[in-house]
């Protein structure tokens, strides 16, 4: 199905829509043989709480940003190479419920779906995307993902290495082992 959108005028005005809610903060999303699969709201786990961000699955990229005006402005793009993606389904919490962990070697965060069943698709189609590019490519999935980001609450110091105690000289984000 990926080849089948891949170049058609329909695709291109796509993606063109979401270069245009990104506007001038944002990086050009168009080139040959990519294809716009999905877009929805997910919750990202951030580091003082939980916010609600738009997320784009490309065949390709998986980009996300803040939301301003739903369907219409978003800014703070991030753009991450599917290649690099390896995904992990994490048990719900009281605050958050149909998580799963996108990680990456660059940076790995939570986040949640509405339902139950749209983190079953993300996930799958998140899954074939991966995939669908590593057989192409013939890379290998990310061996070594980043930490992820902990809510400032829930811990005084570094999950992964457990030496660096946090404080006002050293903080939370300056330990990233």
């Amino acid at each position: 199905m990926m080849d089948h959108l891949a170049n058609t005028e329909i695709n291109s005005q796509r993606i063109a829509a979401v270069e245009n809610c990104f506007g001038a903060s944002g990086q050009p999303l168009a080139l040959p043989g990519r294809v716009l699969l999905g877009e929805g709201i997910l919750t990202k786990e951030c580091r003082k709480k939980p916010k609600p961000r738009i997320f784009f699955l490309f065949n390709d990229i998986l980009v996300y940003g803040s939301i301003i005006l739903n369907k219409r402005k978003y800014n703070s793009q991030h753009i991450i190479p599917l290649e690099d993606v390896t995904l992990e389904t994490l048990p719900d919490t009281l605050q958050m419920k149909n998580r799963w962990m996108i990680k990456t070697s660059k940076k790995s965060f939570v986040v949640s779906a509405a339902s139950l069943t749209e983190r079953k698709e993300w996930i799958s189609h998140l899954e074939e995307c991966i995939k669908h590019l590593l057989s192409k490519t013939g890379r290998q999935p990310c061996r070594e993902p980043a930490a992820p980001w902990i809510p400032d609450k829930a811990t005084d110091i570094c999950m992964r290495c457990t030496h660096t105690k946090f404080s006002t000289l050293t903080r939370r984000h300056h330990c990233r082992k």
